[in-house]
């Protein structure tokens, strides 16, 4: 058989695996998925929902409505089941949307699939070895695929991140739930319900289906669960079963948290489950996975069109793997909030008190929405490493919002003083440079009021690399650091 050869593969084509190939897409990278299932179906409706900073983030890329029109929008995230209300922080998309994972998914392959990426579905990568110059993947049915780099998006048991070596540490399961979608003869009791094994719920899910997810008594390991299984559970915590039949989807998820330890081994990288899991407490998972995607894609573009070094990818892990380490954090924290001795209901009480406060509330509210996102970028402006907000900014073309000059995931040097061009001059070939003003205030979720800058340099995921007040310093440094050296004349325009 022969070889056939792409800039970048992925393993997996779930949100995570979709949305890298739509990046490295729009960077014009010649990028495949390989996928186990043969169509984008999914059994059972999964992860539920998209936060505000996935929204702003599929709003910069100028496809958001797509997923709007298709879901519910809801004015709070949760933290141990105590709403926090994020309709008072300043984003364009101050809600959490309700959106099944298997629409979430279909609407991303829509796009993937406008973007021409070839997919090769019904196989899965079996294995591969790197050299110095790419990775020779084997997948399942034969087919040898030649890439730059390899990327594992293929979930918490990833091939691929065991295959690199790469140890997964963290901490084993305490607790599991199983969690179903399947008719009932009965009318279930919806809503929580709580005893001594903890919380149940039974809410309504697609198509008329009872959405199930239930505390198993004691930890089980198998993620294999039978109809019997839960039949069992619900007599023990309801009495009665409902007469459950005809499980769409019957399946069990424990608190185990792991994170890889590096993101990165030579041309192998991961993102997504492939690199955290953690329980779902507040829907972070797929969030943080789409957005793992959306820092790494232009990163690898920029190295594979020969404009970066590698050393650019080292980024990818310094920046991402700091967030889902504190997600890690505050869903062991919920989980850890929900056992139901005296001491820790005492202990929930004064957590919900506290959330009940403003500040607290804004700052987890920030953290949960993925809006709060800080990399280490350095001291100066609050907004260096921060994302940046939606503007209304009026330039010599009329009005215009931020987040449509990064559609195309071009960074953009924003001017809102004098002109600069001359020092960006060496830049122009890969930088967009726009004057513009902006009457409003600036705003930062948790963090309120701000300077306002004269010159921004946003990046293609929306974060800022360099602020400028009244002045150019360091503005040459950061445009060689994320957009690569100088060329050595001016490009001509």
């Amino acid at each position: 058989m022969s070889m056939i050869e792409h800039a970048v593969v992925i393993a997996g084509g779930g949100p995570t695996g979709l949305m890298l190939a739509g990046e490295l897409a729009l960077a014009g990278v010649d990028v495949a998925i390989v996928e186990r299932r043969v169509n984008q179906e999914l059994a059972g409706s999964r992860a539920g929902g998209l936060h505000s900073r996935t929204i702003e983030v599929l709003d910069q890329r100028g496809i958001v409505d797509r997923f709007l029109s298709q879901g519910q929008t809801g004015p709070a995230v949760g933290f141990h089941m105590i709403p926090l209300d994020i309709s008072d922080l300043p984003t364009r998309h101050p809600y959490l949307l309700a959106l099944w994972q298997n629409h979430i998914e279909r609407i991303l392959a829509g796009w993937v699939e406008e973007l021409r990426v070839p997919i090769y579905r019904g196989r899965e990568v079996t294995g591969f070895t790197q050299d110095d110059g790419g990775v020779d993947v084997t997948v399942s049915d034969g087919t040898a695929l030649r890439a730059q780099y390899l990327v594992g998006c293929d979930g918490g048991r990833s091939l691929v991140r065991k295959a690199a070596g790469i140890e997964f540490p963290g901490w084993d399961a305490t607790t599991s739930w199983l969690i179903a979608e399947v008719e009932t003869a009965q009318e279930p009791v919806w809503g929580f319900k709580q005893d001594a094994a903890g919380t149940h719920a039974i809410g309504r899910g697609d198509g008329g289906h009872a959405r199930m997810v239930l505390t198993d008594r004691q930890l089980q390991s198998s993620s294999e669960p039978t109809l019997r299984d839960l039949s069992d559970a619900l007599i023990a915590a309801y009495g009665t079963d409902f007469g459950v039949h005809s499980p769409v989807w019957l399946s069990r998820f424990t608190d185990m948290s792991r994170q890889a330890a590096t993101y990165r081994a030579g041309r192998v990288l991961l993102a997504g489950d492939a690199a955290h899991v953690h329980p779902p407490m507040g829907g972070q998972g797929l969030n943080i996975g789409v957005q793992d995607a959306v820092n790494l894609g232009w990163k690898l573009a920029q190295v594979i069109d020969g404009t970066s070094t590698e050393r650019l990818l080292d980024t990818y892990h310094a920046e991402r793997h700091p967030v889902a380490a504190r997600v890690l954090k505050n869903t062991m924290a919920q989980v850890a909030l929900r056992r139901l001795d005296d001491r820790t209901k005492a202990l929930s009480d004064i957590v919900s008190e506290l959330l009940g406060m403003d500040e607290p509330r804004r700052r987890l509210a920030a953290e949960m929405s993925g809006l709060g996102v800080h990399y280490d970028l350095g001291d100066g402006h609050p907004l260096l490493g921060r994302r940046m907000p939606d503007l209304d900014l009026i330039t010599a073309d009329g009005p215009l919002r931020t987040f449509t000059l990064l559609h195309d995931a071009k960074p953009v040097l924003l001017n809102f003083g004098a002109s600069m061009n001359v020092e960006v001059a060496p830049w122009r070939d890969r930088v967009q440079l726009l004057d513009a003003k902006y009457a409003g205030a600036w705003e930062l979720p948790a963090l309120g009021a701000i300077a306002a800058p004269t010159s921004v340099l946003i990046r293609p995921d929306g974060y800022v690399a360099w602020v400028g007040m009244e002045t150019q310093e360091g503005l040459a440094e950061a445009l060689t650091t994320w957009f690569g050296s100088p060329r050595s004349s001016p490009a001509s325009e």
